[in-house]
């Protein structure tokens, strides 16, 4: 199979190019892509280097930079040379200079300004480290959300990625070996999240763990018979809570995000560039 290489090339963190170009990728299944990202590129000598290697490569090219002078360095190069490229932010730039009036300040990083959201995500990624895995019992009173959820239900990069929604996130492991903190009774209901996940998802993705490891894939921890004692005993607690339960077996950790956040009636718009 023929691999595509694409380029993201961005004046910030090139996040939301290269989610634009995954997305577009994951309608097509047999397509192999190599996708590398060139970040903070904010000067022309750079900018005709990375130019350069992508022809080289016969690469695609995904671009978000606010500057107009960069963009069309980008555009022409292209034209010229045959090469396919995708303007993420330019067109919008323009849209909304017409509809509303004002002209675009075509200064890169802007969406980054260390403002006093800035700081909130900060500190809320720092709570969700802090908290992770049950390490905090106390944090578990002071958090926005509480996940709870049997091993390997995707509770800590879950965690992190409400973090980067400025959500202080708790999570903790549950198990019929293991003892609940007192603090599970005084949290809201509504706060706290349970986790499920299909028994040969979970013993599938515990068997490669162990392997990561080095050991005897074929353990209690990855049998799925086990497995099904500990999603019943979930189960129950969940039911017990009155907490809000979803199955991240076919999900992507930004759709359980969305669930959670949408029933909190919380912003899920929050992205980065």
């Amino acid at each position: 199979m023929k691999t595509q290489n694409i380029f993201i090339i961005s004046d910030s963190s090139g996040a939301t190019a290269q989610t634009i170009a995954q997305t577009a990728l994951s309608q097509f299944p047999d397509v192999k892509a190599e996708i590398r990202r060139f970040p903070f590129i904010q000067t022309e000598s750079i900018l005709k280097g990375i130019l350069k290697i992508a022809l080289a490569n016969h690469a695609m090219i995904f671009h978000t930079l606010v500057s107009i002078e960069l963009s069309k360095m980008v555009r022409d190069f292209c034209r010229e040379n045959g090469i396919y490229d995708f303007d993420c932010v330019q067109a919008p730039m323009r849209m909304l200079a017409e509809v509303t009036g004002q002209q675009p300040a075509h200064v890169p990083g802007l969406i980054h300004d260390l403002n006093q959201n800035y700081f909130e995500r900060i500190s809320a990624i720092e709570f969700a480290v802090e908290n992770d895995d049950g390490k905090n019992p106390k944090g578990l009173l002071e958090a926005d959300i509480v996940l709870l959820g049997v091993s390997r239900t995707s509770k800590t990069p879950l965690s992190l990625y409400l973090a980067n929604q400025n959500q202080r996130v708790a999570n903790l492991p549950i198990g019929p070996d293991l003892q609940l903190p007192e603090e599970v009774e005084q949290i809201d209901k509504d706060k706290m999240f349970g986790l499920l996940n299909t028994p040969e998802k979970l013993s599938k993705i515990r068997k490669q763990r162990m392997i990561s490891y080095g050991l005897n894939a074929d353990t209690p921890y990855s049998d799925p018979k086990h497995i099904k004692t500990e999603l019943e005993y979930a189960k129950k607690l969940y039911r017990k809570i009155g907490c809000l339960t979803i199955n991240v077996a076919n999900k992507s950790i930004e759709e359980t995000a969305t669930i959670i956040l949408e029933s909190l009636n919380l912003d899920t718009t929050e992205f980065e560039d």
